[in-house]
């Protein structure tokens, strides 16, 4: 039975992470402290009664005598009826003295001037209500303790005989004037900071340690559950591919038939290891899958993860790569040790270049970190054993830079070409892209295939979804072949530019440079079929002439680069012949007329007078160090032949054109005045136009269908899509466009 993979579990919310980690006991022993203190302290005060602080009371005359000497008294009034005072203190105390002298009156005024008096009515309390002032007053209070956090006072009073002393609580307000109070009257006082439990005092000192140890550990938790794995550097991040995402299989490749058949017969050896263990075969351990890029590589382990009944783990090349020394060997042990938990599996490098780069190419002489890396790595994937029924599979687009150890037979048993797919490809390929797509029933995929010769599955699917938001743009409900063209100049030459707006010279100058790429590409016999010619700015292009094979073709001989390169330096030619002078439109055309001379030369040895010979060396990896400062191999001579050979190919070429475009000149003239008012002219109206139709004729069926197209309404639009820019394609060869 086929190993199946498990759905992974939920991933844990912030709220349960914060319950599992170590911070929660800790919240709840803090909790459950602080009611338990609260409970305790609740209690404590409530075993003391409670009295009020002040009330007023009557007392005797030696008490105002001695707040008159302590400074105390702020204002008398006297009664001089029943010889009775009221006494008001600087703190706001009250009290009543009865049986005051007649004197008494002059006598304050005489010996205290600071003192208020004055005469009135002065009614003492028939009742006294007890409080702490009458206590301390009339002598009655033995000591007090003030609790400073709570604000109150323990009172204890005189005992009386052999009864025990008694005790009440009263809260006061001002510490100073309670403690002046107190000195006043000599009352034994002392201060009382609060205390706590030994365990409430034990646990708020470790509490604060406590507290930063379980945050720190519920951060880095959170970190590593999040991706960032802070503290797990050596820990390998590649992914398991889970049964419930979305699947690619290998119905949904197209265009490299022969990687399929080679991917799925892994898959076969995975499933039922019997059938060619049975016949002595052994299992690939590895297959690396290269090409240019955008050709389905990755597509392709995608389609292996989604047909294999093992777990898939895929991970990238950069992840082994890190700052810290060790971490990418420490993380390729732990990618192997995962796999082999397991097995059987197949794990996916993407971009393994990044890794797997040809050691000693350092130019400092210092280790490397990579070369660490990959040594573990070597060291892995010869340590598989047959038991272990491990795959590794690896994609990336530059195999000439990898270290040979890496790609020897018992490493990487199979490599695997993923190149540009041919004609029949390109189709299949746009019919996958076209599924679930509304396309026009009379658009012939393979003629549109035809058109795309040298594009990739990438620039397929590019080129279909751009048709689909032109499509949608103009309020269509089919995808059709204007569209789709459209699609194949946005992938080649980028969106039209209309708001770029050029003068009428400039406009004349791009229409004949452009209409003599495509005439002496059209009277040349080994040139490409013109597919289409316009002045319509794209990208950085005033204009651009398209040529297209019939056919796909991996040989070139001589005459189809020379007649290649006549088309090349055609626009230029025009320019001379026409205007008499040359502008810098031309610069993209004289270096790939360069390039291509200087191929044929050096390269290929098609120079008669240099022979059939290689000169020099490919400089296009200056990274790796075996060929960083290799010189040339043939001398000064040879290469003052080399530049005069690339001089007369070049010229050679130039001449040929500019002879070809002044015997041609009226037509020259007269399909460039067209080209200049209709700005683009397709390949079967250029034909047309050769053969010696006129204007009327020739773009008939399509003024027709722009009329009908000016006529129908449009569709209203509420808002104007954003186009997002596509890139250019690095390389595009068999495809020659000739831009200006």
């Amino acid at each position: 039975m086929p190993h199946r993979l498990r759905s992974p579990p939920p991933r844990k919310t912030i709220v349960s992470r914060f319950i599992r980690s170590a911070l929660f006991p800790i919240l709840i022993v803090i909790i459950v402290a602080m009611f338990i203190e609260w409970v305790i302290s609740g209690n404590k005060g409530a075993e003391t009664p409670k009295a009020v602080y002040s009330a007023p009371f009557v007392t005797q005359l030696t008490v105002l005598q001695d707040s008159l000497q302590a400074d105390a008294v702020k204002s008398v009034v006297i009664d001089t009826t029943d010889r009775t005072a009221k006494v008001t203190q600087v703190d706001g105390l009250q009290y009543f003295v009865k049986d005051v002298p007649t004197m008494l009156q002059e006598s304050l005024k005489l010996e205290w001037p600071r003192v208020t008096v004055s005469e009135g009515t002065v009614t003492p309390p028939d009742k006294e209500t007890p409080s702490f002032t009458s206590d301390v007053v009339n002598g009655r209070v033995q000591s007090v303790v003030m609790n400073v956090k709570d604000q109150t006072l323990e009172v204890t009073k005189v005992a009386q005989g052999d009864q025990k002393p008694e005790q009440y609580t009263v809260a006061y307000a001002d510490p100073a004037a309670t403690t002046a109070f107190l000195d006043q009257f000599g009352v034994s006082y002392d201060a009382k900071s609060p205390k706590s439990p030994w365990w409430s005092s034990a646990l708020f000192t470790i509490l604060p340690i406590l507290l930063i140890i379980g945050f720190w550990f519920f951060i880095m938790n959170q970190m590593q559950g999040g991706g960032s794995k802070v503290m797990s550097f050596g820990k390998s991040r590649a992914k398991r591919v889970s049964v419930d995402s979305p699947k690619v299989t290998f119905k949904d490749v197209a265009g490299v038939d022969e990687a399929v058949e080679e991917l799925h017969e892994i898959k076969e050896f995975l499933e039922n290891p019997k059938k060619f263990q049975q016949l002595g075969a052994r299992i690939p351990k590895g297959v690396l899958l290269y090409g240019p890029p955008g050709t389905g590589k990755t597509l392709l382990a995608r389609a292996v993860a989604g047909e294999a009944g093992v777990p898939f783990f895929s991970i990238s090349g950069s992840d082994f790569v890190e700052m810290f020394v060790g971490v990418g060997a420490s993380r390729v042990r732990d990618l192997f040790e995962q796999a082999k938990q397991n097995a059987p599996c197949i794990v996916f490098v993407d971009e393994i270049d990044a890794v797997g780069r040809h050691r000693g190419a350092g130019l400092g002489g210092g280790h490397d970190e990579r070369e660490q890396t990959l040594n573990q790595l070597l060291v892995e994937m010869d340590g598989f054993e047959m038991k272990d029924n491990i795959i590794l599979i690896a994609a990336t687009n530059r195999p000439d830079i990898l270290d040979p150890a890496l790609l020897r037979p018992g490493r990487f048993d199979r490599q695997i070409v993923v190149d540009r797919p041919d004609r029949p490809g390109r189709k299949m390929i746009l019919e996958v892209h076209s599924r679930g797509k509304p396309i026009d029933k009379e658009i012939d995929l393979d003629a549109l295939a035809a058109q795309t010769p040298g594009f990739t599955g990438a620039d397929l699917a590019n080129l279909v979804n751009e048709a689909a938001l032109l499509a949608a743009r103009r309020g269509k409900k089919l995808i059709g072949m204007a569209e789709l063209e459209e699609g194949i100049m946005r992938v080649l030459a980028g969106p039209e530019k209309k708001t770029r707006i050029i003068s009428e010279k400039e406009k004349a100058i791009t229409a004949y440079h452009e209409m003599g790429h495509a005439l002496v590409g059209h009277f040349l016999e080994f040139t490409d079929p013109v597919h289409k010619i316009s002045v319509v700015s794209r990208g950085q292009a005033l204009g651009f002439t398209i040529s297209l094979p019939t056919e796909d073709k991996f040989l070139t001989t001589r005459q189809e680069l020379m007649d290649t390169l006549s088309m090349t330096l055609g626009g230029r030619a025009a320019e001379e012949v026409v205007f008499g002078e040359i502008t810098t439109g031309a610069a993209n055309d004289l270096e790939k007329a360069t390039a291509t001379a200087k191929q044929m030369i050096m390269r290929y040895g098609m120079s008669e007078e240099l022979g059939p010979r290689t000169l020099g060396h490919d400089q296009s990896m200056p990274f790796l160090g075996r060929e960083f400062q290799q010189q040339a191999d043939y001398s000064e001579e040879i290469a003052r032949q080399i530049d005069d050979e690339i001089r007369r190919i070049i010229e050679e070429a130039h001449q040929r054109a500019k002879d070809l475009l002044t015997e041609k000149r009226e037509l020259l003239d007269r399909i460039s005045r067209i080209l200049i008012a209709r700005e683009t002219i397709e390949a079967h109206e250029f034909e047309a136009l050769i053969d010696g139709l006129s204007e009327e004729e020739v773009f008939r069926e399509r003024d027709e269908k722009e009329r009908r197209r000016t006529e129908t309404p449009k569709p209203e639009r509420r808002h104007r899509a954003k186009q997002p820019p596509v890139p250019k394609p690095a390389h595009v060869n068999p495809i020659n466009p000739e831009a200006t």
